[in-house]
């Protein structure tokens, strides 16, 4: 993002990040993993499903994001600065915190665009920025799974290809919907860390955004739901995996399918590489076409989700 001048309020969007070159790869696996070294063969595949896409365009499309939010909030009379940083990579969140303070911000809205909270995902994000935060106040955003324009912003997507592929297949497509997986332990860890507690929410938020999507596209037979990109190590993942789900759905007699993707905002490896290669590939096998949707990137409806959730943010932190 630009060079900001002092502004007493902000708003700091957070993303996973990624790196720019395939060379980039092992340190990035480090931040993500804590500086814990993955096995070699799992860092060599990474870089090969980078290699095949070319580029991870995450970073690029996060600070568009950023962009747009800013434009949506000065066109509505609330102007303030919006800045970008990364949990796993550049702009790191350490560096841009440092950046807001010394522009003179002294409060700032924090979203991870990461709209299914989990602790463990979603908490990283928390606990990185109140880190670096010093005197900085903050208000963060932990969920906004249901929010109503993140909602229509999936279903602005989802309707014309839902329109367009049941049009050529000769009758009403099913959809299946994906999230991120996140492993198993963290579930786990979530739901027994205090009495009386709720437990991580990650699953039922994600559940819940796909089936607010569904509700909005009249029409659609059948709709599932699965859980993508489970990692290389570590334990087990949840689940049902996209590829289960996919041997169901092709085994009841579906032909044609649209996967739409409601975990991630952006194209980035996880779509381009898993969704496009990958689960192409093995839908193939199956005698199984599978189609999705464009990613939000920079929906103009998107924008507007985070710029109204930004506001609420800056309302709070105004009224403590």
């Amino acid at each position: 993002m630009p060079d900001r001048k002092p502004s007493q309020q902000a708003v700091l969007l957070l993303a996973h990040g990624t790196p720019g070159t395939v060379e980039q790869i092992p340190e990035y696996l480090r931040n993500v993993t804590g500086g814990r070294s993955l096995p070699q063969p799992v860092v060599e595949e990474i870089q090969r499903r980078y290699t095949l896409i070319g580029h991870s365009p995450l970073t690029e499309i996060t600070e568009e994001q950023g962009r747009l939010v800013e434009a949506e909030l000065a066109a509505a009379g609330e102007p303030v600065p919006v800045y970008v940083a990364m949990r796993n990579w550049r702009p790191t969140i350490p560096e841009i915190v440092g950046k807001m303070r010394a522009d003179g911000v002294e409060e700032a809205a924090v979203l991870c665009l990461a709209p299914q909270n989990s602790r463990t995902s979603v908490g990283l994000y928390r606990r990185a920025v109140e880190a670096e935060a010093a005197r900085l106040r903050i208000d963060f955003t932990e969920g906004w799974a249901q929010h109503p324009l993140l909602i229509e912003a999936f279903a602005e997507r989802l309707r014309p290809t839902w329109t367009s592929l049941s049009a050529e297949a000769g009758e009403p497509v099913p959809v299946l919907f994906t999230a991120h997986s996140v492993p198993c332990r963290t579930i786990l860890a979530a739901a027994g860390s205090q009495e009386g507690e709720r437990g991580d929410p990650y699953a039922e938020d994600a559940k819940r955004t796909a089936a607010l999507v569904a509700a909005c596209v009249p029409g659609i037979p059948q709709w599932f739901f699965a859980f993508q990109s489970q990692g290389m190590s570590g334990g087990p993942w949840i689940g049902p995996t996209v590829e289960q789900t996919l041997e169901a759905i092709a085994a009841s007699g579906v032909r044609t399918l649209l996967l739409q993707p409601i975990g991630f905002l952006c194209d980035h490896v996880e779509i381009l590489y898993d969704v496009d290669i990958l689960f192409r590939e093995f839908a193939a096998k199956l005698n199984l076409r599978v189609e999705r949707p464009e990613s939000l990137n920079a929906s103009t409806t998107l924008s507007r989700a985070v710029a109204d959730l930004a506001r609420q943010g800056l309302a709070r932190l105004s009224n403590r």
